[in-house]
């Protein structure tokens, strides 16, 4: 029996965690998935994975082009979602950009605001229609069996990093968004609690270190330097750090709502 049986919208889902959280729902029993991304084309070769790998032999997957820091892209977005399944589930919102990676001094304003506006703007988009969405939507039980754990109309669960708890130098408009993103999610959960909706985020870590790379290019070919500050002593697979925003969409984190959870092979 799927633990996650309902259909999904995930956001930067044409590389990376998110497209690995794509391919999840699918093979957790979701009877479909929107994979949204600024690279359509990406977004499609997702989706026409995750139809390979499904267990729900109805399942549906569509892949759609987003600009999470535009409004109306948004919009169209949660509208195929409701649209395609008549009802709108989980929401995992996993678009991101690293913004300028230069000294605070060196950076420009339009390199900030473009940052700001997909990891704060994007998220706030996001998680607002979702929550509009769903809340106009019939409350169903998280498990009959347990009638305690009450109803559900939504899990929404966005994308940190372990730059929202602590900072990197030259990612001042990275950090800031990240730590950003924690405080909305904080809100926006506090704020759903009256519609049954979970809001959470997943802070993840390194699954690769060009980033690292463009801070520290004094380092950029000697990889061991930074999986040494990784006490696991590597770097975590996308397909891992996925299965935590799953279990924060399913009915298993029925009571997790406004975390932040930390996953990055002990680091921080």
């Amino acid at each position: 029996m799927s633990d996650l049986p309902g259909s999904a919208l995930v956001t930067g889902a044409g590389s990376g965690i998110p497209k690995a959280v794509a391919i999840g729902f699918a093979k957790r029993g979701s009877r479909g998935v929107v994979v949204a991304d600024i690279d359509l084309e990406a977004a499609k070769k997702t989706a026409a994975e995750a139809k390979a790998a499904a267990t729900n032999p109805d399942f549906r997957a569509e892949g759609i082009q987003i600009d999470v820091s535009s409004e109306d892209s948004v919009k169209n977005a949660i509208n195929t979602v409701v649209k395609l399944f008549g009802r709108f589930d989980y929401c995992v919102n996993g678009a991101r950009v690293a913004g300028e990676l230069k000294d605070f001094v060196d950076t420009s304003l339009d390199g900030f605001r473009q940052a700001v506006d997909v990891n704060i703007t994007g998220t706030y988009l996001v998680v607002k229609y979702a929550t509009a969405a769903m809340a106009s939507q019939e409350l169903i039980p998280v498990d009959p069996a347990l009638p305690g754990r009450g109803g559900t109309r939504g899990s929404i669960v966005t994308m940190a990093s372990s730059a929202s708890i602590t900072a990197f130098p030259k990612a001042a408009a990275y950090v800031a968004g990240k730590h950003a993103e924690v405080g909305l999610t904080r809100s926006a959960a506090l704020d759903n609690i009256k519609h049954s909706i979970r809001v959470n985020t997943v802070c993840a870590g390194n699954t690769d270190i060009w980033m690292l790379k463009q801070i520290f290019p004094e380092h950029a070919h000697d990889d061991q330097h930074f999986l040494s500050q990784i006490p696991a002593g590597r770097l975590g697979l996308p397909e891992e750090i996925a299965d935590v925003f799953l279990f924060l969409s399913s009915p298993s984190a029925s009571f997790v709502n406004g975390s932040s959870i930390n996953v990055d092979g002990g680091r921080l």
